[in-house]
């Protein structure tokens, strides 16, 4: 039986933790792991099944965390936010074929660069100009392509799309950071049917796409 916990987490913008974390995911997702239970391996993310995605359309910013367990949120640094933990395994264990829903996900839309066409990454912004790609790399997908991209996994996870909206999202570096991990970032919300039950309960654990360490891959549904 799947299960997880998923917390929402109102942040306190004064607390210089969490201004230096808004600053920087890699650092976020260190403070979150410690959330997860200790020694988990030698992938402990994915054993913890940590995925998270950070909401600033209000007016305090919101961390949604998911983890198979119960999170520790005693280990966050003290006046770190508000937190709220409620359990998902109710949600996974009645998924219903042909059920309305509205979801939510941030995502790193990507393809790998293959043989044909030439390999050539695509950048639909005002005065950026193609830049040739080896074989293999792996590239960003903006607009309708970001767009199909999402179809794709979405049908691929159990849900038939019927509206889809979408919004680009920052990854967020510290200007003169150290090279690390980046991602490029879009957020897709609208509505759906599901498709294949079993499908999306593992999507809704275990996440969508690449940069699941990073804020992207959440998935969140919500009655239509």
């Amino acid at each position: 039986m799947p299960q997880a916990s998923l917390t929402r987490i109102h942040l306190n913008l004064t607390h210089p933790t969490v201004r230096r974390d808004l600053a920087d995911y890699p650092r976020l997702h260190k403070t979150l792991m410690s959330l997860a239970d200790d020694h988990l391996g030698p992938h402990p993310r994915q054993q913890a099944g940590l995925l998270f995605r950070l909401e600033t359309d209000q007016r305090v910013p919101t961390l949604y965390v998911q983890t198979r367990q119960t999170p520790l949120t005693q280990r966050l640094p003290t006046g770190y936010g508000t937190a709220e933990t409620r359990d998902l395994t109710p949600l996974l264990t009645h998924l219903q074929t042909g059920r309305h829903i509205r979801y939510r996900i941030t995502a790193s839309p990507t393809a790998r660069i293959g043989n044909n066409p030439p390999p050539r990454h695509r950048d639909p912004r005002p005065g950026h100009r193609p830049t040739t790609l080896p074989r293999g790399a792996i590239t960003p997908l903006h607009g309708p392509d970001a767009l199909q991209w999402w179809h794709r996994r979405a049908r691929q996870a159990g849900l038939t799309l019927t509206t889809t909206t979408h919004t680009p999202r920052p990854f967020r570096r510290p200007r003169g950071a150290q090279p690390g991990p980046h991602h490029h970032l879009v957020q897709f919300d609208g509505t759906a049917h599901i498709s294949d039950p079993h499908a999306l309960a593992t999507a809704l654990t275990d996440g969508i796409g690449r940069g699941r360490a990073y804020g992207a891959g959440l998935l969140s549904l919500a009655p239509a």
